[in-house]
């Protein structure tokens, strides 16, 4: 069978088409399965949304271990929007953040952290 400039662009397309079904079928099983799953509790002190074209809130908990401690930071994403507005109401109140960590997410599109808040409690 010779080859053809077809037969050489369909190769082609059709190895074009597997990176691309593999790239997505990777992003989906990074978003899917968690690594971590946890909750953090303490003050947001910044959250805003960020993102030329997929935007995500991403926020910055700080956390008082004991007083006179040097506080932590906690760094996190929220990709859904009802959580991101629960977090905007009680912006000055403690709160406890449940997350999920996921490893190896390919772009900062999703997130830019690697935790991701998928619910919020008011403790005070």
């Amino acid at each position: 069978m010779p080859i053809t400039k077809t037969s050489i662009l369909s190769t082609i397309a059709g190895v074009f088409i597997l990176i691309i079904a593999l790239a997505a079928l990777y992003t989906w099983a990074a978003l899917s399965w968690s690594y971590s799953k946890g909750e953090r509790t303490g003050y947001v002190q910044k959250f805003s949304s960020k993102g030329w074209l997929c935007k995500t809130w991403e926020g910055e908990l700080t956390m008082l271990p004991l007083q006179g401690m040097v506080p932590e930071k906690f760094i996190f994403s929220v990709r859904d929007d009802a959580v991101a507005a629960s977090i905007n109401r009680s912006m000055s109140k403690k709160l406890a953040l449940t997350y999920e960590q996921h490893k190896g997410v390919p772009t900062n599109c999703f997130g830019e952290s690697e935790y991701f808040v998928t619910a919020v409690k008011v403790i005070e």
